[in-house]
């Protein structure tokens, strides 16, 4: 089906949604099994555990006998409690990451208890509109009784005005029992991680999907089951002609680049620019983070300039931050990615 498409659904009993955009899998949430550890989103009253010398970070006690390691610790002693919301995944292990800084996000706002404000989208340009969504915040912070800083987002803008304050009225309620618990003694999870289909809800919102299927066949239907299969599969083929391999090892995600039967002069350019357009795609589908090696089809130094470009422009809309480190002696480029999510074979893994 062309257009944007929610299709939501189970997989092995847990939450699942998919957005479909012309019919290629884009996005994929999955919840993660019950023994995963702490994830990301979560909110927990920790307990300052030990601090590790040379990186100016502090171990953290977080609920459920979970381990939290936080940067910058600078100012906190061992026994000290603070809320933290975990910021990435855990790497094999290691302590799950995490921040002082709060985020509550809906779909139309998102609350930051540590950043006071309000402020909103910049994609939002109409002033009339602008000062519509001000007053709207601004009216539910102070039925709320509470002076914590607010975005508002451009899902806001055209939305209804009773949506937006729902939105806001949960957010600060959630805002406020958080808080509430920041003076208890021990550690403990206090704000879950947010669910596949809420998750959904609240990301993939701009632009509006076509359509939303919640039907019992909905991941079959429109043929996730399907693509979800073949993320299983290092090997990529491109539409362009060539193929790409990404293999996840324990020190990084090599990826390889393969012209295929194109003998062309200009087939190294044309595959490496067609893979890095697509590997954002990818790496998101398969959860996948962390230092990145592409092993570029052969081409001339000088269209290198060209691939950054390419690579600037396909991450730019990702969503997950990704720094362009540079260039090998050998020629490889190198990324550095965000580990914000659990990997897909992890997720599906039944051990």
């Amino acid at each position: 089906m062309k257009g944007r498409v929610v299709a939501l659904g189970q997989i092995d009993g847990r939450e699942a949604a998919a957005l479909m955009i012309d019919g290629l899998l884009h996005d994929l949430y999955l919840d993660a099994q019950d023994d995963s550890g702490p994830l990301p989103g979560e909110i927990h009253r920790a307990v300052a555990d030990r601090p590790i010398k040379g990186q100016n970070g502090m171990t953290l006690k977080l609920g459920g006998g979970e381990t939290g390691f936080l940067r910058n610790a600078k100012g906190i002693a061992p026994g000290d409690v603070l809320l933290v919301q975990v910021s990435g995944r855990a790497e094999d292990g290691k302590a799950a990451p995490v921040t002082p800084k709060l985020l509550f996000k809906g779909r139309y706002a998102i609350v930051t208890p540590d950043a006071p404000g309000l402020n909103i989208a910049r994609s939002i340009r109409d002033e009339e509109m602008r000062l519509r969504l001000h007053d709207l915040a601004s009216e539910a912070m102070t039925r709320a009784n509470q002076s914590t800083g607010c975005i508002i987002r451009s899902a806001a803008e055209g939305a209804d005005d009773g949506a937006i304050l729902d939105d806001l009225d949960h957010l600060l309620s959630l805002n406020a029992a958080v808080l509430s618990e920041a003076e208890g003694k021990g550690p403990e999870l206090l704000c879950a991680a947010p669910s596949s289909h809420y998750r959904a809800w609240v990301e993939w919102a701009t632009p509006p999907p076509d359509m939303v299927d919640d039907s019992a066949e909905a991941l079959a239907n429109h043929g996730v089951l399907d693509q979800l299969e073949d993320l299983s599969n290092a090997a990529i083929r491109l539409s362009e002609g060539g193929h790409y391999y990404v293999e996840e090892t324990r020190a990084l995600i090599a990826v390889d680049v393969n012209t295929g039967g194109d003998f062309s002069f200009a087939a190294g350019l044309k595959a490496n620019l067609a893979t890095l357009r697509d590997l954002p795609r990818q790496l998101r589908l398969r959860g996948l983070g962390g230092q990145i090696v592409i092993d570029m089809a052969p081409m001339p130094k000088k269209e290198r300039r060209a691939a950054e470009q390419t690579i600037a422009r396909a991450f730019k809309s990702d969503g997950v931050e990704t720094i362009f480190v540079g260039w090998t002696p050998l020629g490889h480029m190198e990324l550095q990615r965000k580990r914000d999510r659990i990997p897909l074979r992890l997720l599906l893994s039944r051990q």
